[in-house]
């Protein structure tokens, strides 16, 4: 079973996480599920960019990204060659290293 390293972040999770995933199922899912509350304003549906992390190390055993995600991608703050929508990106059978970035293109939280 894959595992997923989340890199530490400041408000979400301070000391990082290790944790185990499906092949298949969403880096967004994986986190919400062991309690790092990514934000995802459109409800997981490839609308926004506020799930945006940056896969650190694994990048090249996802899958491709689609036109819409690439498009969505261009307005997320900071970033990345390695930058993907977490709700897009599925785990594959290999072990991913995580970061969320620190801001997102929202002013404030929907969270909140």
């Amino acid at each position: 079973m894959p595992q997923i390293v989340f890199l530490p972040h400041e408000e979400l999770c301070p000391d990082g996480a290790v944790v185990e995933a499906n092949v298949g199922e969403t880096v967004l899912n994986v986190a919400l599920k062991n309690g790092i509350n990514i934000e995802h304003a459109c409800e997981k549906v490839c609308a926004c960019t506020t799930c945006h992390v940056i896969v650190r190390e694994g990048f090249d055993e996802l899958a491709e990204s689609d036109e819409l995600e690439d498009d969505m991608l261009d307005k997320a703050w900071g970033l990345e060659p390695e930058s993907r929508l977490s709700c897009q990106t599925k785990v594959p059978n290999c072990d991913l290293v995580v970061d969320i970035p620190k801001y997102t293109v929202n002013m404030v939280s929907e969270a909140n």
